[in-house]
């Protein structure tokens, strides 16, 4: 299986901006020259409507960048996996019109985020540059796992995600001794000039050292729009994922991990989910580990349906664990919160190969699951992730059946 980067939550930024769910993470390594950067930005957008200041920016960006960074920056998206172009597969997409799918309150907080900036062309600038991406892969190919790591804007979720990490590994039957927690704070990227340096030396070559004038210069950029809170806006860090290199025949290097961003959370807080959904997120996330070890994304499913299958088993391995006896036992109320949590980040993208199934297919799994765990005959035993598995999709037809009315 190739590597595969998992993504709880992904939205849009400015239309143009976005984070990856669930793909394969190959691709060559870039060759050639496209075009002069000059003239692919100018394409994009026209330059000499741009202020002066951003104007400076801008040019002195694309002097420093090698003249193809477009084509290293899909490189680099495909080789981590997050490469946005995914390929549609019509004829297993599902039809809208069978749905109930709504515009859940995480999805208008997220869109609120960059509400009020002072220069639109910023946001779309960075993202050009893939701006927005830059604290994801910093996590993903630099962060680690340590004791002095915090989890929340004020590491307000440092104690609960790290005291849930150790009983997951306790409770599912799987190797994971070696799977890592790792947080991802944006506004610290931004405000390391080093730091940046680091991970624009993997997208687009030469050394760190090389890379610094370019750093200053993103930061810059970023700094120059009073909403993005020099990388502190939650739009940077709004993600989790889980990430393995499991069998793949060209590895990285990179150890398994699950990264919870800062942004997630807030946003999670902000729909009044904060005291559960950052647990439901861990749960879910490292359900993804048990997948990857147990070979469960396999199956006669492509598209759009295989994922949101994937997907919506993470949801109930996820929420089977929360409720267990043995697991978080959350009560009745609280229980109730997570499945919330899991309904908040369905989308409606049901033709793209990212889906993650809707809102209400991610209640239904979410709520099933905890069924499961409360109706067992036996509260202390914990079922193998391969008996989960064979009730769950025994259980998965039913879960996503057409509920239009």
């Amino acid at each position: 299986m190739k590597k595969t980067l998992s993504v709880a939550a992904s939205l849009a930024i400015a239309a143009t901006c976005g984070l990856g769910m669930a793909l394969p993470a190959h691709a060559a390594d870039p060759t050639g020259v496209t075009t002069a950067a000059s003239q692919s930005l100018q394409s994009s957008i026209d330059t000499s409507s741009l202020d002066p200041q951003h104007q400076a920016i801008v040019d002195r960006i694309l002097a420093k960048l090698p003249a193809d960074w477009e084509a290293r920056l899909d490189a680099a998206k495909a080789k981590y996996g997050l490469n946005e172009e995914w390929q549609q597969i019509r004829d297993s997409a599902i039809n809208p019109g069978d749905y109930q799918c709504q515009t859940t309150d995480l999805s208008k907080y997220a869109n609120s985020l960059l509400d009020g900036a002072q220069d639109p062309w910023t946001i779309f600038i960075l993202s050009l540059f893939g701006g927005f991406d830059l604290p994801t892969y910093d996590a993903l190919i630099f962060g680690k796992e340590s004791s002095s790591n915090t989890f929340g804007v004020k590491g307000e979720y440092t104690q609960q995600l790290n005291s849930q990490m150790k009983n997951l590994k306790r409770f599912w039957d799987i190797d994971s001794a070696r799977i890592e927690l790792v947080p991802m704070h944006g506004a610290d990227v931004f405000s390391s000039p080093d730091r940046l340096a680091n991970t624009l030396a993997v997208l687009y070559g030469d050394t760190p050292e090389e890379n610094l004038d370019l750093a200053e210069m993103f930061i810059e950029l970023v700094d120059s729009e009073p909403i993005l809170q020099g990388g502190a806006n939650p739009i940077f860090s709004f993600n989790a994922f889980a990430y393995s290199e499991k069998d793949d025949p060209d590895p990285l290097g990179i150890t398994d991990r699950i990264i919870m961003g800062d942004g997630i959370l807030q946003g999670m807080n902000a729909v009044n989910l904060g005291d559960v959904a950052p647990r439901g997120i861990l749960g879910h996330e490292f359900g993804h580990h048990v997948q990857y070890q147990k070979n469960l994304f396999e199956s006669d499913l492509t598209g759009p349906e295989a994922t949101r299958r994937t997907e919506l088993m993470a949801d109930a391995f996820g929420t089977y664990y929360l409720t267990h006896a043995r697991g978080e036992s959350l009560n009745a109320a609280r229980v109730l919160k997570s499945e919330k949590s899991f309904y908040q980040v369905g989308d409606c993208s049901f033709t793209s190969s990212g889906h993650h199934g809707t809102p209400n297919q991610r209640l239904n799994s979410a709520t099933w699951a905890a069924d499961v765990a409360n109706q067992a005959p036996n509260q202390g035993h914990i079922l193998s992730a391969l008996a989960f598995d064979e009730l769950f999709e025994a259980k998965l037809p039913d879960l996503v059946k057409p509920d239009s009315k």
